[in-house]
């Protein structure tokens, strides 16, 4: 087996935290029923909040999993809260003998309060590689079956993979437990609270994660896949909120190409700078060469083995958002499952309804074939890019330095904008999510040491500009169409691009005129640094900018590694 049970993990019963003999406990509490997949969908349909739809469940995986041939796609609506909510989250490591105490005495509580309902249990797999599968455990209530459905639809139902998980390679890791509650009652301050307490517990250096009062399956779904990520670093691999795909050229028809091989490219990004939209492009804009051949990891989660120099993927679908999706869009065709969508009536059909009628963040889980070819492994990636709403940064820039490199990525950001009522100060702010992961639940020079070890095993990195590039003002931006960025991901991949430096930053690189012009006309003058209007003011913004960087990660934990903290803020120094 993959990952172990807490009694083989556990050489000393003692070193196991009380957070997981709480979960361990209850998970194996004789009150407590096992379902599979097919029962938690027949649950899930009579579940108050349920709609059954008209739409047919994707056949492939409707065969996949033996459900009924007729399975429908169910419509699980939410109330007040719709998305997840990073207010409830409490870190158990990082709390003080007096407060880890109380979490364990109020998780004690909850688990008393959860007996008295009707509990069941499923199991699955993370992993979608044979030699990275760890077992999961998910604990709730009846009312809460339509959450263990879509939990088996996004992970593996264990019993589907039984036999290639027990012959998989044996990892020092334990298995999961995820523990849910949505009943759950309590009024102590300590707690979040909106209309009812909240709390998600997270212990991740025992692989436990609990949601209270937390209806939203995004909770359930991020909270198993953070001690999934969590596990890979503790067994020395980097972890990836990101897309991966992997383009072979050995099939191009013209025969250049084919020298270049099998290359992945890696996309980093918060939402909405790009991130789906390069990984999931079927062919770059029509930019990549005739008769390639492409495969997709995943658009969302993977794994870097540096070991073993490839990507694993952890999840068979995806979990997407459906706002750009109407009625009749092809990508309906794939849906498994929806959560807090409009249905209508028509032509006496229920109907979901996608484009955020009914609520922001309508989401569907959908199969991966959505993708086209996708494969659970992938080549080492040969490209990383971060993505960034900064208009300070050209389009492109190449990342020469290792250490600029991390640095871009530690302190990869966004910017708020004017929708959000803020202040002008608050528009300069920016806002940093080191390496895209909001679920990074250990030190992030961890993740430092992780990455420097992906530039180390030889992955170029990027930076693109995802929001627009400085013109006259921070108002004023001249526009960076997405066919620009993927025809540029496409001259990355096939090395059309030769570089210079960027004198303002040094170990950043811009595209050189004469390449850049075969490629995209115009754009060396229009994105050129030098030739930015209020010259001045650009460069005071892009000192500020850059400023910031240096204050986020001199406040972090990264300081805890002395050597790649003082090589990191070198980095980042601009000569302006």
């Amino acid at each position: 087996m993959a990952s172990k049970s807490t009694y083989e993990y556990y050489k000393n019963l003692k070193d196991m935290s009380p957070i997981r003999a709480i979960a361990e406990t209850l998970m194996n509490n004789h009150a407590v029923r096992k379902i599979d997949i097919r029962e938690a969908y027949e649950m899930a349909k009579k579940q108050n909040g349920v709609t059954i739809t008209d739409i047919p469940m994707c056949k492939e995986f409707v065969e996949l999993h033996n459900l009924p041939k007729d399975a429908k796609v169910i419509v699980d609506n939410h109330g007040n809260i719709i998305g997840r909510t990073a207010k409830a989250r409490r870190f158990y490591n990082r709390e003080d003998t007096s407060r880890k105490n109380k979490l364990e005495g109020d998780l004690r509580e909850a688990v008393w309060q959860m007996q008295q309902y009707p509990l069941i249990k499923a199991e699955a797999v993370l992993g979608m590689d044979k030699d990275l599968m760890i077992k999961a455990t998910f604990v709730t209530t009846e009312s809460d079956a339509a959450n263990v459905f879509h939990w088996l639809l996004n992970f593996q139902p264990y019993d589907s993979v039984k036999e290639e998980y027990e012959s998989s390679p044996i990892l020092p890791i334990q298995d999961i437990i995820l523990i849910a509650f949505n009943e759950w009652t309590c009024d102590d301050p300590y707690y979040n609270n909106v209309g009812a307490p909240q709390l998600a517990l997270v212990e991740e250096k025992h692989n436990v994660m609990v949601n209270l009062g937390m209806r939203y399956f995004g909770e359930r779904k991020k909270g198993t896949l953070t001690m999934g990520w969590t596990s890979g670093i503790r067994i020395g691999m980097a972890a990836c909120h990101g897309g991966i795909k992997e383009i072979d050229f050995g099939t191009c028809n013209d025969s250049k190409y084919h020298d270049l091989g099998k290359r992945s490219i890696a996309f980093y990004g918060l939402s909405g700078t790009g991130k789906s939209s390069h990984t999931n492009a079927h062919d770059n804009g029509g930019t990549l060469p005739e008769g390639f051949s492409k495969v997709v990891l995943h658009d969302d989660a993977f794994q870097i083995d540096l070991e073993n120099k490839l990507c694993r993927a952890w999840e068979p679908t995806l979990f997407d958002k459906t706002d750009s999706r109407p009625i009749g869009h092809p990508d309906w065709d794939y849906a498994l499952a929806l959560m807090n969508h409009s249905v209508l009536d028509i032509d006496g059909k229920r109907i979901p309804a996608g484009q955020d009628l009914r609520n922001p963040n309508g989401r569907a889980l959908l199969d991966r074939g959505l993708l086209g070819n996708y494969v659970n492994r992938c080549s080492f990636p040969q490209a990383l890019i971060w993505l960034m709403k900064d208009s300070v940064l050209p389009p492109v820039l190449k990342l020469d330095n290792k250490y600029l490199a991390i640095a871009m990525g530690a302190a990869l950001m966004t910017q708020r904008n004017r929708a959000e009522n803020v202040t002008e100060e608050e528009l300069n702010r920016l806002v940093f999510e080191p390496f895209a992961n909001p679920f990074r639940v250990y030190e992030l020079h961890r993740d430092v040491n992780a990455f420097l070890a992906v530039a180390d095993n030889g992955a170029n990195f990027y930076c693109f500009n995802s929001h627009g590039y400085w013109k006259n003002s921070n108002d004023d931006l001249e526009k960076i169409p997405l066919q620009t960025s993927l025809t540029l991901q496409t001259a990355i991949l096939t090395d059309a691009i030769e570089w210079e430096a960027w004198e303002a930053l040094p170990g950043a690189m811009i595209p050189t005129r004469e390449s850049i012009e075969k490629i995209l006309p115009g754009f060396y003058d229009r994105y050129d640094p030098d030739k930015r209007g209020n010259i001045k003011e650009y460069h005071e913004l892009l000192k500020n900018r850059f400023q910031q960087r240096i204050d986020f990660i001199s406040s972090s934990d990264i300081q805890e590694t002395p050597e790649n903290f003082n090589a990191l803020l070198n980095a980042l120094q601009l000569k302006i």
